[in-house]
C-alpha cells in the first residue's frame, strides 16, 4: 500500500475510495492546532472542518464564482485524464472536499489539481507568485463497517 508523510500520514490502499480535503492557504488561524493524542482522528477532523466551515479567518476566494468554476473545471479535466473517478465534490468558501476512486497516486492527483487550479485562480484574482492552497491535504480511505 503506497504511503508517504508530511505533517499527516497518507495511505492509498488499492481499489479504495478516498475522501480528500484541501484548503486555502491561511484559512485557519495560526494558533489553531489539532491535538494528536487527545482525540480520535474523526473528532480531530470534525474540529478542523468546523473551523473551516465558519470561514471566520483568512481568504474566502472560492466564493468567487469564477474561481469556483476554475476549480471545478480542473477537477473534471483530471477525471477526463483518467486519474480518478470523481464520485462527489463540495466547494466551500475556503476549502474543497472530494470523494474519488484513484487510478493514480494521491500525490500526483493533488499536485495536478492544486497546481492548475491555483494558477488559474491567481490569474482571476490578479495575484502573482503567491501560494493559493495550503501545502498539506487531509485524506482518508472510505471503509465499510467490516474493515
Amino acid at each position: 500500500m503506497p504511503y508517504y508523510k508530511r505533517n499527516l500520514p497518507h495511505w492509498q490502499p488499492p481499489s479504495q475510495t478516498i475522501f480528500i480535503t484541501w484548503r486555502l492557504r491561511g484559512s485557519l488561524p495560526a494558533h489553531f492546532k489539532i491535538p494528536t493524542e487527545e482525540q480520535s482522528s474523526g473528532k480531530q477532523f470534525h474540529r478542523y472542518d468546523r473551523c473551516l466551515d465558519s470561514a471566520s479567518t483568512g481568504p474566502v476566494w472560492l466564493k468567487d464564482p469564477q474561481v469556483a468554476q476554475c476549480v471545478i473545471a480542473v477537477l473534471k479535466e483530471a477525471q477526463s485524464q483518467n486519474l480518478f473517478r470523481l464520485n462527489a465534490y463540495v466547494l466551500m468558501a475556503n476549502h474543497v472536499h472530494v470523494l474519488i476512486e484513484p487510478r493514480s497516486s494521491l500525490a500526483q492527483i493533488t499536485k495536478l489539481i492544486k497546481g492548475r487550479s491555483a494558477r488559474a485562480a491567481n490569474q482571476i484574482l490578479t495575484r502573482m507568485n503567491t501560494r493559493f492552497w495550503q501545502v498539506e491535504s487531509f485524506d482518508h480511505w472510505v471503509r465499510t463497517p467490516e474493515e
